[in-house]
């Protein structure tokens, strides 16, 4: 369970008195995510998300995260909504934490993702990136290509070794790669930068997405780049193996909603390498550097080093589906 700050019954009925939002009736901490405490808040009026924002958050990036929420909202975007206080305030203190409570969405994660999941997920998030066209913040990508090699320099060749032989060539050959060879000049503005199927929620039955959360590393960058993560985060079976039929539903409907560039198309199997690695960098991190008692299980890098030894090998968007193979 990711619940690294305690919170006492008293500390949660002192904080949502700030609120007018009725009384605590329950709260539960939320097993998935790694990087903030979660808790599921029932007061006498509704169910509410209350995060605190854990040391790896940079408090100076929440004004954007929470203002981008409000923003998407007010475009028609179905995403957590932050609560504000009776003060005005939706940015607040719990347990020596930053802390802020969003309305709670409806729908769940698919459990076993489909070809129709993804195309639900291709439209949602071509909207998301439209729709944030004219959010007047800016926050730079921490965790771009440039952050990549001081990222793994801070896991060090040992580490990556111990995860699986002979990773730490690979890894430094891959950012030879794409420091040389990253894209400049594609269509940029703001990405979400982690839309896993934990972050998208449907409902039962239903072809549409019925809400996206977890806002915590958008950023701007470029748009594309949001696909490609996407394209590794949906299109891989449990087996690893690539499913051409989902990025085709992915790829068609984000186009068909908002079409991609020449320019976007060609460089998406690079776009899909790096996105790959920074994912295997990140896990990689956490398997090395999760502190003991942390109440979080760190996901296993290995599951990136496929992706990124398939994305090695293509090519063309062709093979992923995407137009005339």
């Amino acid at each position: 369970m990711a619940v690294y700050t305690d919170v006492s019954d008293e500390d949660i009925a002192r904080f949502v008195a700030e609120y007018d939002i009725g009384k605590v009736v329950s709260f539960k901490g939320i097993a998935e995510g790694v990087e903030n405490t979660n808790f599921l808040l029932h007061t006498d009026q509704a169910p509410f998300i209350l995060t605190l924002y854990e040391k790896r958050v940079d408090p100076d990036d929440l004004p954007f995260f929470l203002g981008l929420m409000d923003h998407l909202s007010s475009k028609g975007l179905n995403c957590p909504t932050p609560i504000h206080g009776t003060d005005g305030v939706a940015l607040r203190r719990l347990c020596g934490r930053p802390a802020a409570i969003t309305s709670f969405l409806q729908g769940m994660s698919p459990r076993r993702v489909l070809p129709h999941h993804c195309a639900g997920l291709g439209n949602a998030l071509a909207k998301l990136h439209i729709a944030g066209q004219d959010f007047d913040y800016y926050r730079p990508n921490a965790l771009s290509v440039k952050a990549w090699r001081p990222l793994f320099d801070s896991c060090g060749n040992d580490g990556a070794n111990d995860v699986m032989p002979g990773l730490g060539d690979m890894i430094r050959g891959e950012l030879d790669f794409l420091e040389a060879n990253w894209p400049a000049k594609l269509p940029a503005g703001v990405i979400h930068a982690d839309l896993f199927t934990d972050n998208v929620f449907f409902f039962p039955g239903q072809d549409d997405v019925s809400g996206l959360i977890d806002f915590y590393f958008a950023c701007n960058d470029v748009l594309a780049y949001d696909v490609a993560i996407c394209l590794n985060a949906w299109c891989f079976e449990p087996d690893n193996s690539f499913n051409i039929t989902k990025a085709q539903n992915l790829l068609a409907n984000y186009n068909r909603a908002r079409p991609l560039s020449a320019d976007e198309i060609a460089a998406l199997p690079i776009l899909a390498r790096g996105s790959a690695l920074r994912f295997l960098l990140t896990r990689l991190y956490d398997w090395i550097n999760t502190p003991q008692g942390a109440l979080v299980t760190p996901k296993n890098p290995r599951e990136y080093i496929n992706k990124l030894r398939f994305h090695q090998k293509v090519r063309s968007a062709g093979d992923y589906g995407f137009g005339d193979r």
